[in-house]
């Protein structure tokens, strides 16, 4: 795919972002659960929040190519702070009047200890199903949120991940999100960007653990030479880099059909189906190329694995996705 300069601008400024200020500490967030908040506000001034939010509410207005380089990127450096991040890039709330609207392509935001507003789906009406569910906008320190427990996670641990409690959380109604009755609706909008962005972090982790691998085996030697020179090595590391772009390119195929305003949902299940299954294959090869060194946590690949099993798991799981892709195809 060829990129215009706008997204290579784009990519370069979220990589050097990414290995200056989040490679040398990933290994130390993951070890002490640290959610470096610090860094998050950091990427504001660089158009690395609301990326994909129109211009006139502070957002880069940039396209979903440039927000899957991005992701990419970010999450090549540490893909439990790109869980965080990216749906900041894609999303803001901002209040129009007395109503709050979601500005940007991604609507929903679970919140964790962290968080300074929480989006909210209750059931507002009983009798009418998820079609009685509705959205609300909440501030955290509101009376009657509280964070009840913050989930040990096996990866992603530079992302908190919580149980809320609402006891006797009152919302206005002003702070209802559309109208009432579009809670699920709203929920489920836009799976496409969603599925394109959890596919974009597994091609980042992917890659993130290819290069490592990539690096140990032209430094590591055995029987007198490198052990990229030994076949089972070098074919191994062939396979690892094909099917990794071969992930890339689905990831922008469907982001390009976004752009395009094309129905890509068929196109984001794939994506993300196949790059989220691409990164643990290629993690857990990049732990074996290391051999013993690779169960440590010196070396960044036992982390990389951890990071990426998750991703065949949220936002919708692979069994889903093979399912919407099957029903794409009963046409």
């Amino acid at each position: 795919m060829i990129f215009t300069d706008l997204q290579l601008q784009i990519r370069d400024a979220a990589r050097a972002f990414a290995q200056k200020e989040i490679v040398p500490h990933a290994a130390e967030w993951d070890r002490t659960c640290t959610v470096p908040v610090h860094v998050l506000r950091a990427m504001g001034p660089l158009g690395l929040m609301g990326m994909c939010v129109a211009p006139e509410w502070g957002g880069a207005g940039a396209d979903m190519v440039s927000y899957a380089l991005a992701v990419e990127e970010i999450a090549a450096g540490d893909c439990g702070l790109c869980n965080t991040d990216a749906a900041a890039l894609t999303t803001r709330a901002v209040k129009k009047g007395e109503r709050w609207v979601i500005e940007g392509t991604k609507q929903f935001i679970t919140a964790g200890r962290s968080a300074d507003l929480a989006f909210i789906v209750a059931l507002t009406d009983p009798q009418a199903g998820k079609r009685g569910m509705s959205m609300f906008v909440a501030p955290t320190k509101s009376p009657g949120y509280r964070v009840a427990r913050e989930e040990a996670k096996l990866g992603h641990r530079a992302a908190d991940t919580c149980q809320i409690a609402l006891e006797g959380l009152e919302v206005p109604e002003q702070d209802m999100l559309g109208v009432p009755g579009a809670g699920y609706r709203i929920a489920l909008a836009y799976l496409e960007n969603g599925r394109i962005g959890v596919a974009a972090q597994a091609v980042g982790v992917a890659r993130a653990a290819f290069e490592a691998a990539l690096r140990y085996a032209r430094e590591r030697e055995a029987f007198g030479k490198p052990i990229i020179d030994h076949q089972a090595i070098g074919f191994k590391l062939a396979e690892m880099a094909t099917t990794l772009e071969a992930a890339r390119q689905l990831v922008l195929h469907a982001a390009s059909l976004k752009d395009a305003g094309e129905p890509c949902l068929k196109e984001a299940s794939m994506a993300k189906l196949l790059a989220s299954e691409t990164a643990e294959r290629i993690c857990s090869d990049a732990i074996q190329i290391h051999g013993g060194y690779g169960y440590l946590n010196d070396f960044p690949v036992e982390k990389y694995w951890r990071d990426a099993r998750v991703l065949s798991i949220y936002e919708g799981t692979n069994e889903i996705q093979r399912l919407v892709i099957g029903r794409a195809l009963e046409g």
